[in-house]
């Protein structure tokens, strides 16, 4: 008997929507410095449209000081000039909406920039000032106080304490900051920090964004008192994430949200152990959604897919949330090279950035991937280059690298670098494009040379290239899949295939196995991530089937 996980039902526009996420850095730069910007962005959006997406989600673009690619923001309510300016920001805004797309920003509430005025505020004004209540300074252990309060280490390595110094010259507590140094985490058990971020979401919302996603979305809030984590570590109670707490602060940013016409929507990065503490966050008064890393993370095996889908699909349903669906980010290695290891999970933790790859073999299970997604019920993420089966980069010079965590790992974790070169757009040799009327512009990390073949308009002429398997699939996504039933019907097809249905119109079927499977009778194909030999669907392959008419 077919099995059937059930998943929510589907209305709004952020429940089904595939969303292309833009790191702002690397998309495409119009003024020919080498960055991207939001005027690269504006004149690329008649491909963000043709690719077949319904919404966009960009990194931020902040007033920064680029400590950490502008996760770490100096102002919230001003563009960074390397970027544009604020009046840019509204005409892409406009623009978006006008090609008939929806735009989601980043918001990093968890920690700001030493150099914003909050800080620099609270390091001036000195011992017991109200400015330092919207920090964690905290005195230090030792008769001296010469050791950081705790044993909690940041999380791009080495403490996550600093010690500062008194307007006086004298030595004063410590502050914490969960990622670096120079990214100091916001307390928010102080009033003043919720009503201060209210205004932040009102400012952006009056200037028709769609939505937010929310970085560190688990972190916000701390265990009182700021316990040691101790020698071994209990995953799902870390005194620095996941407090209680923290679901009143999205209650509170639901309730603002909620106020704007349009079904505006926030959207969590949420990396927890459990899918009970996962799916809390998007009970029907918080979150509208969250990333789905158990799936990004999961290795290319039919078993271990299937657990998955099966555990997103009913956890979610128990609080009415829409799954979602995601193979890549700005964090994390390219699941091209990453299927194409002998070991094709990710963990943070550990990217194993020197593992080989066979990179046909990880484009052919990608490609696979991308089919395999975008039948699922919910929500679909596309980060940017996934749609021209870009790899990761594994080879940036030492001196080019500029992830903080290169240097706080003591030069052991080449961090994130690698998935963050500038896109190909068009010719033959570097920058491929990228800073459109500046063909001698240098981009900010360099392009592998061999990139010729991977450019979008290289692609655009290939029928079967990875990018036309991608507008292909998002056009049959949004006619037809997302209108389907969210009831998920296993088949068996044996120990090495998934294939499932959605309706008797609708069947996906994927090949994990090294040797070609034979396609049911019955069936039409409406999609193929290889070319079917007959009635034979190859190895580390995906198909699409409807039902003969």
């Amino acid at each position: 008997m077919p099995e059937t996980t059930t998943g929510p039902a589907t209305t709004a526009w952020w429940r089904t929507a595939s969303i292309y996420q833009i790191y702002v850095r690397s998309f495409a730069d119009a003024d020919g410095d080498g960055i991207g910007d939001l005027a690269g962005i504006r004149s690329r959006l008649p491909y963000l449209r043709d690719l077949g997406v319904d919404a966009l989600w960009l990194t931020p673009w902040y007033v920064s000081p680029m400590a950490d690619a502008g996760y770490d923001v100096a102002d919230y309510c001003d563009i960074d000039p390397v970027f544009g300016d604020l009046g840019q920001a509204e005409a892409l805004i406009d623009a978006v909406h006008e090609h008939g797309l929806r735009i989601i920003i980043d918001i990093v509430p968890n920690h700001c920039s030493d150099q914003h005025p909050w800080f620099q505020a609270a390091l001036a004004a000195g011992p017991g000032s109200p400015d330092r209540d919207r920090f964690w300074f905290v005195e230090g252990r030792g008769s001296g106080g010469e050791l950081p309060p705790n044993d909690w280490q940041a999380y791009f390595g080495g403490p996550a304490w600093t010690r500062i110094t008194e307007p006086d010259g004298s030595p004063g507590p410590w502050y914490l900051h969960m990622f670096t140094p120079e990214q100091p985490d916001l307390n928010w058990e102080d009033p003043g920090t919720l009503a201060a971020f209210e205004e932040i979401l009102r400012f952006w919302l009056d200037r028709g964004v769609d939505g937010f996603r929310i970085d560190v979305a688990h972190g916000l809030m701390k265990k009182h008192g700021l316990p040691d984590v101790g020698p071994v570590p209990i995953p799902d109670d870390l005194p620095y994430q996941d407090r209680p707490e923290v679901h009143d602060v999205y209650r509170a940013w639901r309730r603002v949200t909620d106020s704007y016409d349009g079904e505006r929507v926030m959207v969590g990065e949420i990396w927890l152990p459990t899918p009970e503490q996962y799916t809390r966050y998007l009970r029907p008064d918080e979150l509208h959604s969250a990333f789905n890393f158990e799936f990004l993370c999961s290795a290319w095996e039919p078993a271990a897919i299937r657990d998955v889908i099966d555990y997103t699909l009913a956890s979610h349903a128990g609080v009415g949330a829409p799954p979602t669906w995601v193979l890549s980010n700005h964090d994390t290695i390219r699941h091209v090279t990453r299927y194409g290891r002998a070991d094709t999970s990710f963990d943070m933790g550990h990217k194993r950035h020197d593992d080989p790859s066979d990179m046909a073999l990880g484009t052919r299970r990608a490609r696979a991937a991308a089919l395999l997604t975008m039948a699922l019920p919910g929500g679909v993420y596309v980060y940017q280059g996934d749609e021209l089966g870009l790899p990761e980069v594994v080879d940036i010079p030492a001196d080019r690298i500029q992830d903080p965590t290169w240097e706080r790992s003591g030069h052991t974790d080449r961090g994130r670098d690698g998935c963050r070169v500038p896109l190909p757009w068009s010719g033959d040799a570097p920058p491929f494009g990228f800073s459109g009327p500046h063909p001698q512009a240098e981009p900010w990390l360099p392009q592998p040379a061999g990139w010729q073949q991977s450019t979008v308009a290289r692609q655009s002429t290939d029928p079967e290239s990875m990018l036309n398997l991608y507008q292909d699939a998002l056009a049959l996504r949004r006619k037809l899949i997302a209108q389907l039933p969210t009831d998920v019907t296993w088949i068996d097809s044996g120990a090495d295939v998934l294939a499932f249905s959605r309706s008797e119109a609708f069947t996906c079927m994927v090949n994990f196995s090294d040797r070609p499977i034979a396609l049911p009778h019955g069936h039409r194909v409406l999609a193929s991530s290889e070319a079917a030999t007959g009635d034979l669907l190859p190895p580390n392959a995906a198909v699409w089937l409807g039902a003969d008419s």
